[in-house]
């Protein structure tokens, strides 16, 4: 089992780098204090909202980000995932991953970009220097305790910044100091969001560099969450829940939904987060991929709501259907089948369980009830997983065999497609316990009360992996083969 240990980075493994007038590297300088974060908006001042929206709280004073030290130990389990694929280092340009091992919020442009762990040395950054204050922005951030200035990169001492200036090849500076760290015949792992054109110009530069993909590290840390994770992502979940109901007990029959889009965009506003929402509606609502026709929510019509929100860059993943007004029986049927296909899924989720199996198990419900065991209603595979993308390995899946492990969050969505009539669809996070698997929200209960919370709420469980850490370090876990993506 993977141990805990810190890697020792000493002048033997990461020798002191020399200066270079347009190159050099260059510590971050403390950055301006960030503006403050608007207040939120009083009722008073938004005379335009229902009262249920006015009813939401800013909740981020909830939000409890990752720390460096978890940040530290994710290199760990990353170092020695390296050693077990035969990686030398792994190259990050942007993306989910760049944030979960650095804190990095960093859009790529044309300019070079990369942020470098070998396995067996100290990070290194190699940056255009025309963006070197965005850089020092991005980095230097405010200590929640008491407001300095601190580094949010792991390894922060020792991290090295070598800066290339615009009439530089900065190709031909990745490959000078990869010779500094005896990397220039090195198996590099390589993100899978990096650019075409940034893989080309390495490869270009650097021949005797072989370049793999870097995600059977990448997923190997992301896809088992720690206990400081699995609470960011739960805080998503509950967040966008609250605004959702809060945009459904403002709307009714006549309205569209393009207004339910709009109210749950100013819902998450007020609880200061930002997110994504699609409504369909009817006949619409049987492709399962976000429009932009606004429709009008008519009586006894199925309406569909899927979204989510991020809090300190976690997701969640979240969806209901339901009507105003009676559903037909018909519907109900059709409620009923997802309900129970979601509700197999839950149950047959698990450590160790195949992750095919929940799928196997939600079309099974519907083969029963003779909507098909196959993919002719139920177009999409069950679920995903999720956590700093929306949508991230690994997968719920036919045919995938990796097994589900304690602290893996997976979305659980079964759905049935009618095209030309209907769509119905009921999507809940869950979290991989050591015994099971936990929802984070509750089920819906019905077409005509989507958002009803049980009176006895479901008891929670453990969630952490067998040898869990305190709550801001990561489990010293992972696949023991590349996801299945």
């Amino acid at each position: 089992m993977l141990t805990r240990r810190r890697f020792l980075v000493t002048a033997a493994t990461a020798p002191a780098l020399s200066l270079y007038a347009q190159d050099a590297p260059t510590k971050p300088e403390a950055a301006k204090p960030a503006d403050a974060v608007p207040a939120k908006p009083e009722a008073a001042c938004e005379p335009d909202l229902p009262p249920s929206l006015l009813d939401l709280k800013d909740r981020r004073a909830d939000i409890k980000p990752i720390r460096v030290t978890e940040r530290d130990d994710r290199l760990d389990l990353a170092r020695a995932l390296m050693k077990q694929y035969g990686l030398d280092a792994i190259v990050l340009t942007t993306g989910a991953s760049l944030k979960y091992f650095t804190g990095l919020d960093w859009e790529q442009s044309d300019r070079f970009f990369a942020w470098i762990l070998p396995q067996s040395a100290a990070p290194f950054v190699i940056a255009p220097q025309i963006d070197n204050e965005w850089l020092n922005d991005a980095i230097m951030q405010p200590r929640a305790s008491d407001g300095q200035l601190e580094s949010i990169l792991p390894e922060r001492q020792t991290t090295n910044f070598y800066l290339w200036a615009e009439k530089d090849d900065p190709y031909a500076t990745f490959l000078r100091v990869l010779g500094e760290f005896n990397l220039t015949s090195a198996t590099l792992g390589v993100d899978e969001h990096t650019a075409f054109g940034f893989v080309a110009g390495i490869g270009h530069a650097c021949p005797g560099v072989k370049l793999v993909s870097a995600t059977p590290v990448t997923a190997g840390c992301r896809s088992v969450k720690s206990p400081a994770e699995i609470e960011l992502l739960r805080l998503a979940s509950h967040i966008a829940f609250d605004v959702f109901k809060a945009a459904y007990l403002a709307c009714q029959a006549g309205d569209t939904t393009q207004r339910f889009e709009q109210l749950v965009q100013r819902g998450y506003e007020r609880s200061g987060v930002h997110g994504i929402i699609s409504c369909k509606a009817g006949a619409d609502a049987a492709d399962s991929h976000p429009g932009n026709k606004s429709q009008t929510f008519r009586d006894a019509e199925l309406i569909v709501v899927s979204g989510g929100c991020a809090v300190d860059g976690y997701w969640s993943s979240i969806t209901r259907t339901f009507v105003f007004g009676k559903p037909t029986e018909a519907q109900r049927a059709l409620f009923d089948a997802v309900h129970n296909a979601q509700s197999a899924a839950l149950g047959a989720a698990g450590p160790g369980v195949p992750m095919d199996i929940p799928d196997k198990a939600a079309r099974q419900v519907f083969r029963d009830a003779k909507f098909g065991g196959g993919y002719e209603l139920f177009t999409h595979r069950l679920g995903h997983g999720v956590g700093l993308d929306k949508h991230e390995w690994p997968y719920l899946v036919e045919a995938n065999q990796q097994k589900m492990m304690a602290g893996m969050v997976f979305s659980n969505g079964p759905a049935l497609y009618s095209r030309g009539h209907y769509g119905i669809r009921l999507e809940d996070e869950i979290v991989i316990s050591d015994h099971g698997a936990e929802l984070f929200l509750w089920q819906s209960p019905s077409l005509q009360d989507p958002f009803a919370i049980p009176a006895v709420l479901p008891q929670k469980k453990d969630t952490a992996a067998p040898d869990a850490q305190p709550a801001d370090t990561k489990p010293a876990a992972a696949p023991a083969t590349p996801p299945k993506l």
